[in-house]
């Protein structure tokens, strides 16, 4: 979907930071169920294996990626170490 060109990696810590627009990235709904599974697989790989989980994701000024462990989630937003929160609506995947 995005060109590894067009990714700007950033560290968790910069993430708060960061502005988020209110609308989804993406309209369907399949799209929309996949992205909450890959979030819920990649929650468990971080409490279970202690894995980490690349996110790409989109804030106000373009796509990021960050490298961490997913704490949690909730209906709107995931949570990461230090309470930082990445919205929902504003990942495109989890691998």
């Amino acid at each position: 979907m995005v060109s590894n060109m067009n990714i700007q990696t950033v560290e968790k810590e910069q993430i708060k930071f960061l502005k988020f627009p209110d609308n989804d990235v993406f309209e369907k709904r399949r799209e929309k169920m996949t992205r909450y599974l890959e979030v819920r697989r990649g929650m468990s790989l971080g409490n279970l294996e202690r894995q980490k989980v690349n996110i790409v994701f989109v804030d106000n000024k373009g796509v990021k990626s960050v490298k961490t462990t997913i704490w949690g989630i909730t209906d709107k937003a995931v949570i990461l170490k230090q309470s930082t929160i990445i919205p929902l609506q504003r990942i495109i995947s989890i691998s």
